[in-house]
């Protein structure tokens, strides 16, 4: 080739070039502009909060790429958002999720509470109130005028009439000093005599008046109530301190509760009490506990307390059942819904909602159990707010974001400088991370998972392509956590 052609073949090239560059710039002229929607990924487009992956909050190891439904539960996968906020074992949930999981909170707050309950108690004669009627001279019944257990009886009243024959001798013997008109000294003697074989004044005032000996006299109640014992009959020979009637008294009577060993602790001999008839609420009755009786049911682990109830309309007999409404003081007690706390068995927790809207798990100190109710001790400032529904789904991202941030231990094998290192295979590449299914990480005792680490800047790793087989490094930070330091591709990678 000549120079002529030569010289006419540069200028032929050099025209193409700039026919192709003006054709690239005209194109792009004439096409309209890309929008940063279309530019940028659909996460990170303008109002929207950027997803790092999903997971299952059941099982929260597992990371996956994309939504969809749980392999282990029969639940749809959970999104977790860069601007989640993981200091201090925190975790941000978006208004939506929280509504899908009916997420509900709940103040701690501190208000009066009585430390009052209600019991039911049976009941019964108030046995102080009984009283033993006995003879003290051998003899026979001749009448009766009680007949039957369980009988009314009056103050005075007649119950029996015994006949004494042991008492004719020294009533006869002290009829005749008096006729003979002996000493007084003598005949003080002989009454006192008679007092001594316990005939009453009354029976040797009738034997002065009519001048015979009697040997008759009738028992009278000593007090009211209703004859609890009857242990004689007309005819039965009678002795010296039998009991022949025993009374129970009905202006007072007992009711006996089972109190719970936990309730029974805050009662205090004196307490005052309401009891209402259970088949009659209309009538109503007061009292106060006398005795907490010292022994405790080993089955239903409850304590017998003795209430004493007035019953001067004798309205109430054994065996009727009280409710019982025992009165304690009223104090102030910081209290959240029972369905907030989470029981381990060695610790409580509640969720708490923070001001910035993230949620923290927080260990509390329990008090009284007040049924819907739980007393806060410690841990809790009154107005805060716990979740008092979902909250287990809330303290199991907690747990593994807390556990993926500390768990590196002292004995294991890492760099002082923070970095760790692990083998895996990249699953997806995007503009500020990349999402690797990695093996076991000595360093933080991590075991095999899926995750996201953020890059150095977004021009990083530019190579790299879903499933290359890669040794990383990675330290600490970066907008899903972790940050990749260094990356190198294994034999068997993708080209």
């Amino acid at each position: 080739m000549n120079r002529s052609q030569i010289r006419w073949a540069g200028l032929a090239a050099s025209v193409a070039v700039a026919i192709a560059v003006a054709g690239f710039y005209l194109g792009r002229a004439s096409s309209p502009p890309a929008s940063p929607a279309a530019s940028a990924p659909a996460s990170n487009s303008t109002g929207e909060r950027k997803v790092l992956y999903w997971h299952d909050p059941m099982v929260p190891g597992p990371r996956f790429d994309k939504p969809g439904k749980s392999p282990f539960m029969d639940m749809q996968l959970v999104p977790v958002y860069a601007d989640s906020d993981t200091s201090e074992g925190g975790v941000k949930v978006s208004p939506t999720v929280q509504q899908n999981l009916g997420i509900r909170t709940a103040p701690a707050t501190r208000t009066q509470v009585s430390s009052s309950f209600d019991a039911v108690g049976a009941v019964q004669f108030d046995e102080r109130l009984n009283v033993a009627v006995q003879t003290r001279v051998a003899g026979y019944v001749e009448r009766l005028a009680v007949r039957a257990p369980m009988e009314a009886v009056r103050k005075g009243q007649a119950l029996a009439t015994v006949f004494a024959p042991e008492w004719l001798g020294p009533q006869n013997e002290f009829l005749a000093l008096e006729r003979a008109d002996v000493s007084p000294d003598i005949i003080a003697a002989a009454r006192e005599r008679m007092r001594a074989l316990s005939i009453p004044d009354s029976l040797i005032r009738q034997s002065q008046a009519t001048g015979t000996a009697q040997a008759r006299f009738t028992l009278t109640a000593p007090a009211s109530g209703v004859i609890s014992e009857l242990a004689v009959r007309e005819g039965v020979a009678v002795t010296p301190g039998m009991t022949l009637f025993r009374i129970a008294g009905l202006e007072k009577v007992w009711a006996v509760a089972e109190v719970p060993e936990a309730q029974a602790l805050h009662l205090r001999r004196g307490q005052r009490v309401k009891a209402t008839l259970q088949a009659d609420e209309s009538q109503s009755f007061t009292g106060e506990l006398k005795e907490l009786i010292p022994e405790v049911n080993a089955s239903s682990r409850t304590l017998k307390a003795r209430f004493e109830v007035d019953n001067k309309g004798a309205k109430l007999i054994p065996g009727m059942l009280l409710r019982l409404q025992v009165a304690g003081p009223s104090t102030a007690r910081l209290v959240v819904p029972s369905e907030a706390v989470i029981r381990t068995g060695k610790r409580a927790v509640v969720i708490v909602r923070t001001a910035n809207g993230s949620f923290q798990p927080r260990d509390v100190s329990l008090g009284v159990d007040l049924g819907d109710q739980v007393e806060i001790l410690q841990g809790l400032n009154e107005g805060e707010q716990v979740v008092a529904s979902g909250q287990f789904l809330i303290d199991s991202e907690a747990r593994l974001k807390s556990v993926l941030g500390s768990m590196a231990p002292a004995s294991a094998p890492t760099s002082t400088s923070g970095v760790h290192t692990a083998e895996g295979k990249v699953e997806s590449v995007d503009r500020d991370g990349i999402v690797i299914s990695h093996g076991p990480v000595a360093s933080l005792k991590w075991p095999e998972m899926t995750m996201g680490f953020s890059k150095p800047n977004p021009a990083a790793f530019a190579d790299l392509k879903p499933g290359d087989t890669i040794r990383f490094d990675f330290k600490q930070g970066g907008a899903m956590g972790y940050e990749l330091v260094s990356v190198q591709k294994l034999s068997g990678a993708k080209q």
